[in-house]
């Protein structure tokens, strides 16, 4: 009997050991279809393949501004035929020192009259400035029927963390002073959707009025790639390899992370 309890506990003891000091999971190649689930629309999304520069590396921030640019020009081309079929205005103005746009709709319904919308837009935390950022609040307006104020802030290499939340809360902050936080909103996708969560925190920690509301799109908000996703997905989701290889490769050279 006291041998199988010996036994027992040395098995134990062995089974701890290998649970407290786990080791990666080495997987076989495999093909990954495209989901039958999803809108054909959305299929062909998914079936794009990686983006052209998703595995660039920069040697210079001259080299990092020319993809920026490349990257902006068939965005903003695009921009006056969507503003025009959306009904949607865009006026570049300075809030509080930051750049911005105004985003109007052409009628703003009578329940929206008092509301407001901070948008910071996407784009990896270090892609689409000026005009190619407002996309996304040209959407917003147009569909939602809302005034967006959408947010141009500073990005790396020239100016790296904290200067695009410090723009953002700037705005905030201002936008703040014209009316009640409850009419109030937040939104981004992707960087912006990181950049909205961490509005909500900053204005904690300044003891700021919260926004009325969030909606933080897909954010990204996980700059360490220590979230298993990011391990799981990786080569899978075609937007999340481009991500976070730019922006990895620009910020350790930035300083931004």
């Amino acid at each position: 009997m006291r041998l199988m309890h010996a036994a027992g506990l040395a098995l134990l003891l062995t089974a701890h050991t290998a649970v407290s000091q786990p080791t990666p999971r080495d997987l076989p190649a495999r093909a990954i279809p495209v989901p039958a689930t999803v809108s054909p629309e959305m299929q062909a999304i998914i079936a794009q393949p990686y983006g052209p520069i998703w595995n660039v590396v920069p040697k210079s921030p001259a080299d990092w501004k020319a993809i920026v640019d490349k990257a902006a020009a068939p965005i903003i081309t695009a921009l006056p035929g969507l503003r025009e079929q959306l009904g949607v205005s865009v006026q570049p103005t300075t809030i509080a020192g930051v750049k911005a746009f105004i985003v109007m709709p052409k009628e703003v319904p009578s329940a929206n009259r008092d509301r407001v919308l901070v948008h910071v837009h996407g784009g990896y935390y270090v892609l689409a400035p000026g005009e190619a950022g407002t996309r996304e609040a040209i959407l917003l307006a147009g569909f939602g029927g809302f005034k967006v104020i959408s947010v141009d802030y500073r990005m790396p290499p020239d100016f790296p963390y904290p200067a695009a939340l410090d723009d953002a809360m700037a705005v905030y902050r201002a936008v703040l002073d014209t009316m009640p936080s409850r009419n109030v909103g937040i939104f981004g996708t992707s960087a912006g959707g990181g950049l909205t969560l961490a509005m909500v925190l900053r204005a904690k920690q300044e003891r700021l009025p919260l926004p009325g509301a969030i909606a933080p799109g897909t954010p990204w908000s996980d700059m360490t790639k220590t979230g298993d996703s990011y391990f799981t997905n990786e080569m899978v989701d075609r937007c999340r390899m481009t991500g976070s290889a730019m922006r990895r490769r620009c910020c350790m050279r930035t300083g931004t992370i």
